[in-house]
């Protein structure tokens, strides 16, 4: 399903989706081989900045703990 929305992923990820209990909010596991190795700090800067760039509005991102209700509303 990746490869329909963003065809440059095409078969570079797989991820699951799972129901949560709430009208309005949805959480996704990701999981992705990477071409070299990265960081966990590298990898959450570079969604960060995705999210930030071509893919805001699309992708979104926080570094805080937060629970699903808290993102009610947003945009």
């Amino acid at each position: 399903a990746v490869g329909k929305v963003l065809p440059a992923l095409n078969g570079k990820l797989t991820g699951m989706a799972f129901r949560v209990p709430t009208v309005d909010v949805s959480v996704v596991d990701l999981t992705v081989r990477l071409e070299k190795k990265a960081t966990y700090e590298e990898i959450k800067a570079a969604i960060k900045e995705e999210s930030e760039g071509k893919m805001k509005g699309i992708l979104g991102y926080v570094d805080e703990d937060l629970v699903s209700t808290d993102f009610l509303g947003d945009n």
